[in-house]
């Protein structure tokens, strides 16, 4: 028998670790994804700009999806052939959703915080809030790392 055989689909690496809800814990939820990206090869331009994704999401996992006795999750999902990683960020507050604050104006007036999601925006290819039942959320960016032409 002269079949073909079918063609798989290059790896997809994938890593999953759950944090406590401190400010230790988003650290270390930086520093782990940093050392994973380049464990898997990662082009540096993603691993940077991941990190400061990861370092905006975790910090608000701690800041604002916050519940005693309860951890958040990273997950990191990279995709070498295409150069593709998805960063989701998951807590226990469903209740409480990100919102984007408009960075409009005089910088004297702005508030002090508020501006780490405009920042993820400006990193990630998107990224969007997603229910996780029964009652927390997860965050979710996509970043790709440039073309190589």
């Amino acid at each position: 028998m002269n079949r073909q055989l079918p063609q798989l689909a290059p790896p997809q690496h994938s890593f999953t670790q759950l944090l406590s809800s401190t400010r230790r814990g988003a650290r270390l939820a930086r520093l782990l994804s940093v050392t994973q990206l380049r464990s898997w090869g990662a082009p540096q331009d993603l691993t940077e700009r991941a990190e400061c994704v990861v370092a905006e999401l975790a910090a608000n996992a701690v800041l604002h999806g916050f519940l005693p006795g309860r951890s958040f999750r990273l997950t990191l999902a990279f995709d070498a052939s295409a150069g593709r990683l998805r960063v989701d960020v998951t807590d226990a507050r469903g209740d409480r959703w990100p919102v984007t604050r408009p960075a409009s104006g005089a910088p004297e007036t702005l508030p002090a915080g508020g501006r780490g999601l405009s920042l993820v925006a400006a990193l990630a290819d998107r990224w969007e809030t997603l229910p996780y039942p029964p009652s927390g959320k997860t965050v979710r960016a996509e970043l790709t790392a440039p073309s190589r032409e």
